[in-house]
C-alpha cells in the first residue's frame, strides 16, 4: 500500500440537540469552518457528500485505490486523497492521518478473508486513536444484513440474519465498529443503505448506455421488493445526524416504496422512450432475465422502514420514491449520449 503526506485533518462536530430530538433541515447548517472529514473511501456515496460538504466550508480528505483517481480527485475537486488498498491493508500510515481528525466515514466494504480493512488490525487501530481527536465514526453498512423476511417490514430492532457471505461480513463489520466506539468513548452510528443510485448510476443510466447487467443487479430482479435510496438522501441523512445528538446508534437510509427492480426498469424506459423516441431497441437480456424469474423464484424478501430515520434525524426525502429520483436524473440530461 502506498500513502502519502495528508495537507490536512478532519472533523464532524455534533450539535447539542437533546436525545431523539427532530431536526428540521430547512436550511443549510452552519458548520464551524475548522470542521473536516476524513472518508475512507471515496466512492459514488463518498464523493457526493464530500463535494456537499466542502461547499459548505469543510476541509474533505479521504482514500482512493487508484493514482488516476488519486490525481482527478485531488486536480478537479480539491480533495486531498491517499492511496489505500483494502485487499493488503496496512494501517499505519492511514491511522497517523485518521486520529488528528475529529470525524470519519467508513465506506469501504468488507473484504472476504479480511473483513473491514480498517478493524483488521483493531490493537493498532485502538492505540492510534487513544489520545488523538476522533469523536464521530459513521459506518456506512447495507439493508442486506436483515436476510429474508418473507416480505415483512423491518425496522433496525429486527434481528439482523444476513443469507449471503456479504451480509455476514456487513454485520461482523457493523458490531466492530459499534463496539470499538463504545468501548473509547467515540460516538458511532451505523447507516444500513439500501440500493444506492443517483446520476450516471440508475435505471435509465443502463438503459441508455444499453450496457450488460451486473451480478447484483440480476440478482435483485429475483426479488419482490427492494429498498433504495438516490444518493442525495443519503447525503441529507448523513449531514443531519451530524446536527443530532442522538442515543441510537444504527439507522435505516431507504425511500419509501420498496419495489422490484422490472417495475423501475419499466418506468425508466418509459422515461426514456418519452424523452428520446426510438433510443431503446429490444434486447436479449431482458427477455432472459424475465424467464429466469419465473423459473428460479424470488429471493431476498424483506420491505425496510425509514421511520426512525424520518423521526430522529428529521429527514424529509428528497426522492420518496424510484419515480421522483429517475425524473429528476433524466431531467438533468439534455442527450442520451451524455449518461456515462
Amino acid at each position: 500500500m502506498e500513502l502519502h503526506q495528508i495537507s490536512g485533518s478532519i472533523a464532524f462536530k455534533f450539535g447539542h440537540a437533546p436525545r431523539h430530538a427532530v431536526i428540521r433541515m430547512t436550511g443549510t447548517p452552519e458548520f464551524n469552518s475548522r470542521n473536516r472529514m476524513f472518508i475512507a473511501g471515496m466512492g459514488f456515496v463518498g464523493q457526493v457528500l464530500a463535494q456537499d460538504l466542502k461547499n459548505q466550508g469543510w476541509a474533505v480528505s479521504g482514500t482512493c485505490t487508484s493514482s488516476i483517481k488519486k490525481k482527478k480527485l485531488e486536480e478537479e475537486r480539491g480533495f486531498d486523497i491517499y492511496l489505500f488498498d483494502a485487499n493488503q491493508p496496512d494501517v499505519t500510515s492511514t491511522l497517523e492521518i485518521i486520529k488528528d481528525h475529529t470525524h470519519l466515514l467508513v465506506s469501504i466494504p468488507p473484504v472476504p478473508g479480511i473483513g473491514d480493512p480498517i478493524l483488521h488490525n483493531e490493537l493498532r487501530l485502538r492505540r492510534a486513536l487513544m489520545g488523538g481527536s476522533l469523536q464521530c465514526i459513521c459506518y456506512l453498512s447495507s439493508t442486506s444484513v436483515y436476510g429474508d423476511s418473507g416480505g415483512a417490514w423491518v425496522d433496525e430492532d429486527y434481528p439482523p440474519n444476513p443469507k449471503s457471505d456479504v451480509g455476514r461480513l456487513r454485520l461482523a463489520a457493523e458490531e466492530g465498529w459499534l463496539n470499538l466506539g463504545q468501548s473509547m468513548g467515540i460516538s458511532t452510528k451505523v447507516f444500513r443503505l439500501g440500493g444506492i443510485y443517483g446520476p450516471g448510476r440508475s435505471a435509465v443510466d443502463t438503459i441508455i448506455k444499453r450496457g450488460a447487467l451486473s451480478e447484483s443487479q440480476r440478482m435483485r430482479g429475483y426479488r419482490r421488493f427492494t429498498s433504495r435510496v438516490n444518493v442525495q438522501d443519503i447525503c441529507q441523512a448523513l449531514k443531519a445526524s451530524i446536527c443530532t445528538s442522538s442515543s441510537r446508534r444504527v439507522y435505516n437510509i431507504v425511500d419509501d416504496e420498496p419495489a422490484p427492480r422490472e417495475e423501475v426498469f419499466e418506468y425508466a424506459r418509459d422515461l426514456v422512450e418519452k424523452k428520446w423516441p426510438g433510443w431503446i431497441k429490444p434486447s436479449s437480456e431482458e427477455k432472459e432475465s424475465s424467464v429466469i424469474v419465473k423459473e428460479e423464484g424470488l429471493s431476498g424478501e424483506k420491505r425496510v422502514s425509514n421511520a426512525r430515520m424520518k423521526k430522529e434525524l428529521g429527514v424529509r426525502l428528497l426522492h420518496p420514491s424510484y419515480r421522483s429520483g429517475l425524473q429528476s436524473i433524466i431531467d438533468q440530461m439534455d442527450k442520451p449520449f451524455l449518461a456515462e
